[in-house]
């Protein structure tokens, strides 16, 4: 038996369960906008970002040494052996060289970083939007409890001011004006404990 055999033999298979349909969909929806803005990009974006995926791997930061090196050395040693040095020190064509390179480097990145923060955003709006419906789902839930614990004759019957309040689905526009009234008083909190601190 060979080691390639054995190896398939103790390779444990985990048997999956089917998802159940509202998660299956929601990773469709998912899946369809990422396909969707891999759709939609063009090729000279495409290329853009290959390069710049490639700028973020190891092998490019090795290259960059390499070239370096192979940059600096023969410059550092052309006049031991009387050869005419083709950038001599303080080697002003490698410093525009390496201007440059990093000028197109950071542009590439903001490029490619800007379709990312579009496509953050849509994640998280459509976050935001299944969290507003699974708020009312669990709104509507806890109503129905409530309901079927007053219809059953062998429960007693008693007002639960919790469950009230939680039979209400949230407004989204009331928190978010609550979330940032509360931010501004904490902002003014800081500011305010700064400006004591420094006086």
């Amino acid at each position: 038996m060979t080691s390639e055999t054995a190896h398939k033999l103790n390779k444990t298979i985990i048997p999956t369960a089917p998802l159940p349909d509202p998660i299956a969909q929601t990773i469709d929806a998912v899946i369809a906008l990422q396909t969707q803005s891999e759709k939609n990009l063009s090729s000279h974006q495409r290329i853009l970002e290959g390069i710049t995926a490639f700028f973020g791997r190891p092998v490019f930061l090795y290259c960059t040494l390499l070239v370096l090196v192979l940059w600096v050395i023969p410059n550092l040693l052309s006049p031991r052996f009387g050869l005419p040095l083709f950038d001599p020190p303080p080697f002003q064509w490698l410093d525009v060289l390496l201007g440059g390179g990093s000028f197109l480097m950071t542009i590439g990145v903001l490029i490619a970083q800007k379709r990312q923060e579009k496509l953050s955003e849509q994640r998280a709006q459509l976050s935001l939007q299944l969290n507003l419906l699974s708020e009312q789902k669990i709104a509507k839930i806890i109503a129905l409890l409530e309901e079927l614990r007053q219809d059953l004759p062998n429960v007693k019957n008693r007002l639960d001011h919790e469950a009230e309040v939680m039979k209400q689905a949230a407004d989204p526009e009331a928190v978010m004006n609550a979330l940032e009234e509360t931010l501004i008083l904490e902002l003014a909190d800081l500011q305010r404990d700064a400006k004591e601190k420094a006086s």
